[in-house]
């Protein structure tokens, strides 16, 4: 019997990109920001959305549009990505898929417009089913401020952080609640992710795997102290090595997307076997979708990395 052909990998990149283009009606694949829900009704709640290690609301983290072709119930199709960003926890992760047919109540039929639509400007905290969203993180909020009845939260944390930096200042001034939404320093930077097949990129410098290719080229260093450097060599250090030669073929990506490719881990500690994998509610074993490389922030020097992996199932939704 002929071997399955290999899964091809989609590699992510973070790029800037208008407002417009990252709402939820353009389908988009995003990091940071505020998430933009692809189902906009039964959003998942605080207490879905809170870390189960310190309790604190999760940060979105990224969302990655991936339809399944053949599938009518998944012609739109959303994953989303939060996580703990609160010290010295950061440890919390939670993943979130919704699909919809093509004919939905939400969306047009039709592909969307490739052009800015009028009135974009402003942030919608609003759904079309009436459902408010977070002012802090956007997310479903079903607390309202007592005083103004207009602002809407998540949970009673954002509600004090909004409160502190600036709506105790705006909440008298009803047109202006929904218009004036501040920085409040919770949300991830905002970028596009665009991706590309990750054959089709040529790497300039491989790194290479196996110190012993390099015996005897290393000139001022032994043969015999080479060799025995090379048998100390880990289990552990050889997976991040292998990690790292991976990575450097293109180190601008943040992602890894194909459902069914292998991911590639960064140690040895705590990988999951296939009995470690539950089931999908379904009964449907789950496969293995995605991978959240590293998130470099363009505007600063110091680079944050995060290494998350994401199964999802091959059977019907749930």
């Amino acid at each position: 019997m002929a071997a399955a052909a290999p899964v091809p990998v989609e590699l992510g990149f973070a790029e800037e990109a208008p407002a417009w283009r990252l709402r939820s009606e353009q389908f988009p694949s995003k990091v940071g920001g505020r998430p933009a829900w692809l189902g906009l009704a039964e959003l998942p709640g605080p207490g879905a959305l809170a870390c189960a290690r310190c309790g604190r609301p999760l940060a979105f983290l990224l969302q990655v549009y991936a339809p399944l072709p053949g599938r009518d119930d998944a012609f739109h199709r959303s994953l989303f990505l939060f996580c703990c960003r609160e010290p010295p926890c950061c440890a919390g992760l939670r993943v979130f898929r919704n699909q919809l047919p093509r004919n939905n109540a939400f969306y047009s039929y039709e592909p969307p417009s490739e052009t800015e639509a009028l009135g974009t400007e402003c942030v919608s905290l609003q759904l079309k089913s009436g459902a408010h969203l977070c002012r802090v993180c956007g997310c479903l909020a079903p607390m309202t401020c007592s005083r103004c009845k207009q602002a809407h939260y998540c949970s009673k944390e954002h509600q004090t952080l909004d409160w502190r930096l600036g709506h105790k200042q705006a909440c008298t001034q009803s047109d202006k609640i929904d218009h004036m939404v501040p920085d409040h320093n919770f949300l991830f930077p905002e970028f596009e992710i665009v991706t590309e097949p990750e054959d089709d990129i040529l790497p300039e410098v491989v790194e290479i795997e196996d110190y012993s290719e390099v015996t005897g080229s290393m000139g001022g260093i032994p043969e015999e102290e080479l060799d025995s450097m090379a048998k100390h060599e880990s289990k552990e250090d050889h997976i991040f090595q292998k990690f790292k030669s991976k990575i450097a073929l293109e180190p601008e990506q943040i992602l890894r997307y194909g459902r069914g490719i292998k991911p590639i881990w960064i140690s040895g500690e705590n990988i999951p076997q296939e009995k470690d994998i539950p089931d999908c509610p379904c009964g449907a074993k789950r496969i293995f979708e995605f991978q959240f490389v590293q998130l470099k922030q363009p505007t600063s020097t110091e680079v944050t990395t995060a290494e998350n992996t994401y199964a999802t199932h091959k059977g019907k939704k749930t």
